[in-house]
C-alpha cells in the first residue's frame, strides 16, 4: 500500500469485501478467504478472535514499551447518508425480547473485553454495536433507551473499579448529534470530583467540530464535571454528506490542531466569562506527526513553564504509523527523565480492534480511507524493511 498504483486497487478490494453480501466475499464463511486476509491483513492490525489471542497480543505491545492499550470490538453498524437522512422517528416502534438479548450480547462482549485490560488501558465502545434499540433512538435524535443506559451504566462502573477508562468511539453525522447528548449524559455522570472515566469522541474534519468541543468544555465548566475528548481526523469521510466536512484536508488539519490547542492551553471559548475552564483530559488520536508533535510540544512548553495545562495522552492505530509512535515513546522517555516534567510526560498508547476477520475488515477498510495520504507516505518505512532484510540475510 506504500505504492499508490497499489493502494487504489487494495482499497477497491476491501470495499468489495466490506460491502458485498455474497457468502464467498464473506471472511467469516469462506475459509480459504478467510486465511488469505489474516496472513495479509488481520494479523498485522487485530489483536484476535478471542481471548486467549486478545490477551496474547495485548502483553506483545505492552512488552514493547508502550503505555497502555485501547481495546474494541470491531462489530458495527454503517448507514447509507441517504438512507439516514430518510429515517423517522422510532417512538412507535416495538422491540421483542431478542432486540433486548443483542444488548445483553453487547454488553458481556465489552465486559469480556475489559477482562483483558490493565490498569490505566481504555475500553473502545461501539454503541451501534448493541443493535437496532441503540441505533433506531440514535437516528431518530431519542433520549438513551433504558435498557442501554443500564448496560452503559454496569461498564462504566467495572471499568472504573479496575482502573481502567472508556471511550465512546464516533459515528456518523446521522447519529452523532445524539450520541454527543448520550456522552455528555454519561460524563455528568461518571466523570466527577476530577476524574475522566468516560470520554467523547469529536472528529476534526467535520466544519462543526470546533463549536462542539467549545459546547462540552462550556457545559462542564458550567455544572462541574470533567470533560474528557479523544480528538480524532475522522472516521466515516465515504459516509457523509461531503458539505459537512472541511473543504481541504489544510483546513481539516487547522481544525484538529486548533481544538487541540484549546484543551492543552485551557483556553475558554470566545465570549463565555465568569467561568473558569472545567478539569479536562485529552486523547490525541492521531497518525499524523505535525499535530502529535506540535500538541506535545505546546504541553511541555507550558509544563515547564509552571503554566496550567490538560493531561494529555497519544496514541495510534497498531500496524500503522508504528515509527510515529516509536519515536514519540522515545521523546517520552526523554521527558520523563527531565525531573522538572515529573509524570506529566503524556503516555503514548496502542489502539487494537478484535473480532473475527469479517467483522474487522470494516474498520480496516475505514481506517485505510481516513489516513490514505500517510498510507502513501509510507514509501520510506518500506524500504527501510527491505534494507533490514537484506541486513539481516547477509549477516
Amino acid at each position: 500500500m506504500s505504492k499508490s498504483w497499489l493502494l487504489r486497487p487494495s482499497l477497491a478490494i476491501m470495499a468489495l469485501l466490506t460491502k458485498s453480501n455474497s457468502a464467498l466475499l464473506n471472511a467469516d464463511k469462506n475459509p480459504v478467504l478467510n486465511r488469505v486476509l489474516r496472513w495479509a491483513i488481520y494479523n498485522h492490525f487485530c489483536a484476535g478472535t478471542n481471548s486467549r489471542e486478545v490477551s496474547k497480543a495485548v502483553e506483545d505491545v505492552k512488552r514493547l514499551g508502550y503505555h497502555g492499550i485501547i481495546l474494541g470490538y470491531a462489530k458495527e453498524v454503517v448507514l447509507d447518508p441517504v438512507e439516514a437522512l430518510e429515517h423517522t422517528s422510532s417512538g412507535d416502534a416495538k422491540y421483542g425480547a431478542m432486540h433486548y438479548e443483542v444488548i445483553d450480547e453487547w454488553k458481556r462482549g465489552n465486559l469480556e473485553t475489559l477482562e483483558m485490560l490493565g490498569s490505566g488501558d481504555f475500553i473502545a465502545l461501539k454503541l451501534t454495536g448493541a443493535g437496532p434499540i441503540a441505533l433506531d433512538a440514535m437516528q431518530a435524535g431519542q433520549p438513551m433507551p433504558k435498557y442501554l443506559d443500564s448496560a452503559l451504566d454496569e461498564i462504566c462502573y467495572e471499568t472504573n473499579k479496575k482502573g481502567c477508562r472508556v471511550w465512546l468511539d464516533a459515528e456518523q453525522q446521522a447519529l452523532q448529534p445524539t450520541l454527543d447528548e448520550w456522552a455528555i449524559g454519561l460524563m455528568r455522570k461518571h466523570n466527577q470530583g476530577g476524574r475522566a472515566l468516560l470520554y467523547n469522541t469529536i472528529q476534526g474534519y467535520l466544519k462543526g467540530s470546533k463549536a462542539n468541543a467549545e459546547r462540552h468544555i462550556t457545559l462542564a465548566a458550567q455544572e462541574g464535571w470533567t470533560v474528557a475528548i479523544k480528538l480524532v481526523r475522522g472516521a466515516y469521510i465515504e459516509n457523509e454528506i461531503r458539505s459537512l466536512i472541511h473543504d481541504t484536508k489544510e483546513d481539516t488539519d487547522r481544525s484538529y490542531d486548533a481544538i487541540a490547542d484549546m484543551f492543552i492551553s485551557r483556553k475558554m471559548p470566545e465570549g463565555v466569562q465568569n467561568l473558569r475552564f472545567p478539569d479536562a483530559a485529552l486523547f490525541l488520536a492521531t497518525h499524523n506527526a505535525k499535530s502529535a508533535e506540535k500538541g506535545l510540544r505546546t504541553h511541555k512548553e507550558r509544563v515547564l513553564a509552571g503554566l496550567p495545562t490538560t493531561p494529555l495522552e497519544c496514541g495510534q492505530i497498531l500496524g500503522m504509523a508504528d515509527e510515529l509512535s516509536c519515536k514519540l515513546l522515545q521523546d517520552h522517555d526523554k521527558s520523563a527523565a527531565d525531573s522538572n516534567m515529573g509524570d506529566k510526560s503524556p503516555r503514548i498508547l496502542k489502539c487494537i480492534p478484535w473480532g473475527s476477520v469479517g467483522e474487522c475488515m470494516g474498520y480496516l477498510y475505514r481506517r485505510a480511507v481516513e489516513n490514505r495520504g500517510a498510507v502513501e507516505r509510507t514509501q520510506h518505512m518500506a524500504e527501510a524493511m527491505r534494507r533490514e532484510v537484506r541486513r539481516r540475510v547477509l549477516g
